[in-house]
């Protein structure tokens, strides 16, 4: 493969080489070195959320493989279905599903969800407020990567699809409300399905496995269109119907979750902190990825230039620069998009083809090209922004787990469990 790359037919004849595509590391290392930094982040966090999660026990494999489903899903319809079908990620060493689906981006689903669950379950709130915190958690571990990846081609959004033209810092306003709400709607499930299905009363005291895995599966599967119900009240009758920018929308959704975890705290028994526990040390793993989380993106910003790396992979395709097609919306709206990448008149600035030989764009017709970084247009703004997130970000996370004395939650009722079976042996 070279960095010139450019393909019109793209076929994978055999199901294993569709499944799963292995490639050299020292390729990728070469083109985009942060890409890499960054997979090898996420595969470390997905790792440290899976031990904290086989340490405690309970509930939390559950919630574990949940995400895991969920994200498996998400990521499975945004590529087959064409209405949301507006983003490519750059290859990478092992890519799954027609080499759309990097390893690592499964294990990004932990690293965001499940992260921001444990942290918010110290909060102590009631479960009608918790998935809105949680939401929230999540689009704050979220931030840093959405606005720095991209600059880096770490993966190119659609130039004109109307549900991600409006952006902040080439991030569609959309993906902040995507993550808050689809994170809020797994949580939602995930403890409602277990309400309604299983007979243990505390919250992470884990019922028999056929229940448990019942309503694994039931969140996994619910937890999207749970997602996709909460873009109905605000962003589609305010965005398709009166051109509503999305930055406006996502902050009608960021307030009222913000009020429904205000009140949430006012309903919380400020007593059950008080309680001094010893911190473990598989939630002082989470908080190591954590760091390593923001201050990577951060270092980004500081010491590496995205002008150095190329994207090299499937993308969207160019073609005709005249030619539209439907984009149906949840209320059955049409709206429009262009079908191909124009590569003449296109509004995605943090790449182009400089990096190809005469600086000419891939030919019509051209689905697997090369995309060039393009030099970060203000470096300090860059930094302060994610310097402020990475201050918000340790301090909230670290607030959470080092001073809310809530550790015990998740030991307590394996504990409970365990002690309840063992019972029941002996009297047997």
């Amino acid at each position: 493969m070279s960095f010139s790359s450019i393909l019109q037919n793209f076929c994978l004849l055999q199901f294993w080489d569709w499944f799963v595509h292995v490639e050299d590391l020292s390729f990728h290392w070469k083109t985009q070195p942060t890409y890499v930094l960054s997979q090898t982040t996420f595969i470390v966090g997905g790792i440290f959320t899976f031990i904290h999660a086989l340490k405690h026990g309970g509930r939390l494999p559950y919630l574990w493989f949940g995400i895991i489903l969920h994200g498996l899903i998400v990521e499975a319809l945004s590529y087959f279905l064409p209405d949301v079908d507006n983003f490519w990620h750059s290859q990478t060493p092992i890519i799954l599903l027609g080499r759309r689906l990097p390893l690592h981006i499964l294990l990004l689903y932990p690293v965001f969800l499940y992260n921001a669950s444990i942290a918010v379950a110290k909060m102590r709130l009631p479960k009608w407020s918790e998935p809105f915190a949680v939401g929230l958690g999540v689009v704050l571990i979220d931030i840093p990567y959405d606005i720095v990846s991209v600059h880096f081609l770490h993966w190119t959004w659609h130039d004109t699809d109307p549900n991600i033209a409006d952006r902040h810092y080439w991030v569609p306003w959309n993906s902040y409300y995507f993550h808050a709400t689809f994170a809020a709607s797994f949580i939602f499930w995930f403890h409602f399905t277990r309400k309604l299905i299983c007979k243990t009363k505390e919250k992470w005291q884990p019922d028999t496995f056929p229940r448990e895995f019942a309503c694994t599966i039931l969140t996994g599967l619910l937890g999207v269109p749970g997602g996709v119900l909460m873009f109905l009240p605000i962003y589609h009758p305010l965005h398709d119907n009166y051109r509503v920018h999305s930055e406006v929308t996502f902050f009608i959704l960021f307030a009222i979750f913000l009020l429904l975890i205000w009140l949430g705290m006012r309903n919380t028994n400020q007593k059950e902190f008080q309680k001094q526990v010893e911190l473990d040390w598989s939630t002082g793993l989470l908080l190591v990825h954590l760091l390593i989380h923001y201050s990577l993106f951060l270092a980004m910003t500081i010491f590496f230039k995205p002008e150095d790396e190329v994207a090299i992979g499937l993308k969207e395709p160019i073609g005709s620069c005249d030619e539209y097609v439907d984009v149906y919306t949840t209320f059955g709206q049409i709206l429009k998009k262009r079908k191909y990448l124009c590569a003449t008149d296109y509004n995605e600035k943090y790449f182009d083809w400089n990096c190809l030989p005469g600086g000419k764009p891939p030919s019509k017709g051209s689905i697997w090209y090369t995309a060039c970084g393009v030099p970060l247009t203000n470096r300090v703004e860059l930094m302060a922004i994610i310097s402020t997130i990475w201050v918000l970000g340790i301090t909230i996370f670290g607030n959470l787990h080092l001073f809310s004395n809530c550790d015990h939650l998740f030991i307590k009722n394996t504990t409970i469990h365990y002690n309840k079976t063992k019972l029941k042996h002996k009297k047997n």
